[in-house]
């Protein structure tokens, strides 16, 4: 493993870009294959009774967070600093951003990464979704609405440093108020609410006897441990610039993405994000070749244009101020079982099915 880490560390943007294009090949691959789409979970659980697909939505959470207990363990992967852990419990922006990101994913024909998967595949409606995200979301973090979002969450954070943690993990809370050991405390709270995710996927009878479902959630989640245990084994705190551990998310990453081909000439080597992006891509499309599925398509009227593009710009803001997405929180924040993805977690879910009902009513 220390060879290994040598090896990744010394050669970290190299690494980074072909290890996330190659995760983000078989996320797409797996995501077009399997359908595996919350947005389209929570529409099948409220409009069909078929919770399938959002159990498989929670399954790859539960992978995730077992994927990430065996890194920080037995393999030594170092996550402590990814930003999900941070002391600063930013409660309000975790809840608001949840909430914009849910609701706008409705609109905008389900959510960043599945929007992903269908450009992949010759949507040019989700392409168009997916540039509206990216310019949102670069506006809601430094441009126009940066200073208002910077704003609340200064006044509306917790500095849980100032209580003696060093975290916002639940297995940080189990530490500071029952005096067990750190390590031991952060073992037991993902075996914990692994096990309960696990129980409530599989106690329904439905879901038991779907492979497709079961193959989402655990491929999906495979690869944001995947995505950890590279950007985990690349830090390098003595680097000029230290790589953040992270994984995948797609809302900042659009944005970036859209930056890096702008100026290819000053940054040839595109970070763990952007790869991941066109790595999505490219698994979709190739999946979809597989499947003869590839299909251009395009708006089909000007309420259709509009819907989709105000649902763009809040999951933009939305991903922004939620610091990440269905996945980038509610599957990759969530396997370091910090307290505010899982705020975020729930604002996805209540958005998601606030913005049904409106969208209902509207049709």
């Amino acid at each position: 493993m220390e060879n290994l880490r040598s090896l990744i560390a010394e050669n970290a943007a190299v690494a980074l870009a072909w290890g996330g294009l190659i995760i983000g090949i078989v996320f797409g691959a797996v995501v077009q294959r399997t359908n595996f789409c919350t947005m389209g979970s929570l529409s099948d659980m409220i409009n069909f009774g078929d919770g399938r697909r959002f159990r498989s939505w929670w399954l790859a959470t539960a992978t995730a967070i077992v994927g990430v207990l065996l890194l920080r363990g037995p393999a030594g992967v170092d996550l402590s600093k990814a930003m999900y852990l941070s002391t600063n419990l930013d409660w309000a922006g975790a809840a608001i951003g949840g909430l914009l990101f849910g609701f706008g994913m409705v609109f905008g024909g389900g959510c960043a990464s599945r929007n992903l998967v269908r450009a992949g595949t010759g949507d040019l409606r989700s392409l168009i979704v997916l540039i509206v995200i990216a310019i949102s979301g670069y506006v809601a973090m430094g441009g126009l609405l940066g200073p208002i979002r910077a704003a609340i969450s200064t006044a509306t954070s917790i500095d849980l440093s100032a209580s003696g943690m060093a975290s916002q993990s639940l297995g940080a809370f189990l530490a500071r108020f029952t005096g067990v050991a750190p390590g031991s405390a952060e073992t037991i709270m993902a075996v914990v609410v692994a096990i309960a995710i696990a129980v409530y996927c599989f106690a329904h009878a439905p879901f038991r006897s779907s492979p497709v479902h079961i193959v989402a959630g655990v491929g999906v989640g495979l690869c944001v441990v995947a995505g950890w245990a590279l950007t985990g084994l690349a830090y390098d705190e003595l680097a000029d610039v230290p790589v953040t551990p992270g994984s995948l998310s797609f809302v900042r990453p659009a944005g970036d993405t859209l930056e890096w081909m702008q100026r290819y000439t000053a940054i040839p080597i595109p970070n763990f994000g952007v790869a991941t992006v066109f790595g999505t891509m490219i698994g979709a499309f190739l999946m979809a070749a597989m499947q003869g599925k590839l299909k251009l398509a395009t708006f089909f009227d000007v309420s259709d244009t509009l819907r989709n593009l105000f649902g763009a710009i809040l999951m933009g803001i939305g991903g922004v101020v939620a610091l990440g997405c269905t996945v980038g929180q509610a599957v990759t924040g969530a396997s370091t079982l910090a307290v505010s993805s899982f705020i975020v977690f729930a604002g996805l879910i209540g958005g998601g099915i606030a913005g049904m009902k409106v969208l209902e009513n509207l049709d």
